[in-house]
């Protein structure tokens, strides 16, 4: 069954058409990978289809009673200053069944203190309803649910009751994917889900899509998610849009034919023209009655021909080469580094690695383990609080920061690359713009209102401009498109000297990594990986048979090092103040229910003593509830004092 479909959209902003006759449709439980370069027009389509932008021309068909969740690359969770949290936020996902706890706790209390017997009996009809409803919505599993996707998505268990106003940009966008999923709309509409999330949180958002039994339409640059979860392709291309069946992958696979095949044709049939036009030039030579007879009937034979176009170029990619003079054979080496904020526990101890000249590593690790602030540390933006790093002869080190901090908001784009190469004069800054897919107009664009993408380009700009040996970079494909990050790829695998990066691109690791070093609480694990052709899966699987091969010891076991020693120490910290917002909230739900049992058994006693007094069924029942109430507020009398 179809459940969303546009016809021959059309989109412009003035006069720049962004997308003309765009069609395509989607069934249930399909999952749709939208594609393109940056500007392509991918999230405008969403608000097209979304109808917060009123197309110039076509439709858009959306099912009846289907609902439809969106996530945007921006969310203004922030703008929520009513002290919401993370898990109440979430909770806002089971509104519904909530409100049916509130339904039946108004009920059960109302009955409780209700002597007409016409009243019971509505009431308990009403109590059984909202009790059967509750039931079928799995009431009693919402908060567990709501627990474990907060966790799956990064968030530990102490941050659950954090105000959502603190969030930074990336933890908001897993805050509402995260409730977006928890409330399982019919049609997902998702814009680049898979930025901030680590590699943990991606292999299980990837499991829990492809596994989705409703429709998801997603736009993102991340071709391993695409293949893991998409089984159709739409590409967005020069203003035009063509439907693909399967994944990224089948999709380049497609393309890739159709485009072979029509270079072919186009090859075969110039030649055929050729052939043609030259007998129709040397008829003309000739000059007789019946050459002319024969240039009509060829000429006819050409207007006839079906014209094959000739493949068009590929869209403009940005072009970059890194060049440096060589650095000694030893690049690296780090013994026992390790770094903690003021204040706080030690992101990471003890770590010690070497690298030598032309190694790709890769660092990796879930949020928060300390990749992106151990490569500050390596080109010395922070204080290592101990151990030592040691550079070796003539290493000259390029940075790029994920963040793209180190941009001048007030300057222009052009004036932004000549504060950095002053030498420069200003044609060759231009051109090494126009490179980047920087055009006349966009050069005097302020850097402060640059897109994601374009702030990326214009520091991989800056880069490629300086001689370096050592590439230093974290999270490099972020906010580029997939073109762009192909070109910088084939820029990393031709580059002659070292790599040392942060990336949670699964193919960027497939194809730049020649060893990769996993950071986590526990330690630092080395995989190297130089003669695979698959890295992130070997990797995997290296990864996999070592977690399987380790078995405790009874000397492990008893192991007393500095290293299990802090690990126990902040562990114990953690579970110091866990128990502490547990006693608390313990306290607080204790303070709240015994007024509601003292008031129940007073309710308990009158009866006992009044209606129930003849009623030695009756009697019985509420003796047993009276027990019970009494042995838990012996317990929260406990809590309390």
């Amino acid at each position: 069954m179809t459940v969303l479909s546009a016809s021959g959209l059309t989109l412009s902003f003035g006069d720049e058409v962004i997308f003309r006759d765009v069609t395509f449709s989607v069934n249930e439980g399909d999952r749709l990978g939208i594609i393109g370069s940056n500007g392509a027009g991918k999230t405008s389509l969403f608000r097209v289809l979304l109808g917060e932008y009123e197309a110039d021309a076509g439709s858009v068909f959306l099912a009846k009673e289907l609902t439809v969740g969106h996530l945007s690359q921006n969310t203004a969770l922030a703008a929520r200053g009513d002290g919401t949290t993370l898990y109440s936020y979430i909770l806002e996902a089971y509104a519904d069944t909530l409100s049916l706890e509130e339904r039946i706790a108004a009920l059960e209390e109302e009955l409780a203190t209700e002597g007409d017997e016409g009243r019971i009996a509505s009431l308990s009809s009403a109590l059984e309803e909202a009790h059967r409803r509750y039931r079928e919505a799995e009431g009693g599993a919402v908060r567990g649910r709501a627990r474990s996707i907060l966790q799956r998505m990064g968030f530990g268990e102490s941050e659950i009751d954090r105000p959502i106003s603190t969030l930074s940009g990336g933890q908001a966008t897993r805050l509402v994917l995260s409730r977006l999923l928890l409330e399982e709309p019919d049609i997902l509409l998702l814009d680049e889900p898979t930025n901030h999330l680590d590699a943990t949180a991606l292999a299980w958002l990837e499991e829990f899509l492809a596994a989705y039994k409703k429709t998801v339409i997603v736009i993102s640059h991340d071709r391993y998610f695409l293949d893991r979860v998409t089984n159709k392709t739409l590409l967005l291309s020069r203003g035009e849009g063509r439907l693909f069946p399967g994944n990224y992958s089948k999709y380049r696979l497609l393309v890739a034919e159709e485009i072979a095949s029509q270079t072919r044709r186009y090859r075969e049939q110039q030649k055929e023209i050729a052939r043609i036009e030259a007998n129709i030039e040397f008829q003309r030579r000739c000059g007789q009655a019946h050459n002319f007879v024969t240039i009509r009937a060829k000429q006819k034979q050409l207007d006839r021909i079906d014209r094959v176009e000739k493949v068009k170029a590929p869209e403009k990619s940005i072009r970059l080469a890194f060049s440096g003079e060589a650095s000694g054979e030893e690049v690296l080496t780090v013994r026992k580094l390790s770094f903690a904020y003021p204040g706080g526990v030690p992101l990471f101890s003890d770590l010690s690695f070497a690298v030598r000249r032309g190694e790709h590593l890769l660092f990796l690790g879930d949020n928060g383990c300390g990749k992106s602030t151990l490569l500050r540390l390596l080109v010395g933006q922070l204080d290592r609080t101990a151990g030592r790093i040691d550079f070796g002869y003539h290493v000259e080190i390029g940075y790029y920061d994920q963040e793209n901090r180190r941009l001048s908001e007030d300057a222009t784009v052009l004036d932004e690359l000549a504060m950095t190469y002053p030498a420069m004069t200003n044609t060759e800054l231009r051109s090494a713009l126009a490179r980047f897919l920087f055009d006349a107009d966009d050069v005097t664009k302020r850097v402060g209102d640059l897109s994601g993408g374009e702030r990326a380009r214009l520091t991989l700009c800056k880069l490629i401009l300086r001689s370096v040996n050592l590439l230093v970079l974290d999270e490099p494909t972020n906010h580029l498109d997939i073109a762009s990050r192909e070109a910088l790829e084939e820029a990393l695998e031709e580059f002659d000297g070292t790599i040392l990066a942060v990336s949670h691109d699964r193919y960027f690791i497939d194809r730049v990594a020649t060893r990769i070093i996993e950071l986590s609480p526990s330690g630092a694990v080395d995989y190297p990986l130089s003669e695979s052709e698959n890295p992130y899966a070997t990797y995997l699987a290296l990864r996999e048979a070592s977690r399987a091969a380790e078995t405790p010891t009874a000397a492990e076991a008893t192991v007393t090092d500095e290293k299990a020693a802090r690990r126990e120490e902040y562990e114990a910290r953690r579970r110091e103040a866990a128990k502490k917002r547990n006693d608390e909230k313990k306290l607080a739900a204790a303070r709240e229910r015994v007024p509601v049992i003292e008031a129940r058994l007073d309710a308990i006693k009158a009866e006992l003593f009044g209606e129930a007094a003849s009623d030695y069924l009756r009697a019985a029942e509420l003796d047993r509830e009276r027990e019970a109430l009494e042995e838990e507020l012996l317990a929260l009398y406990e809590i309390i004092l």
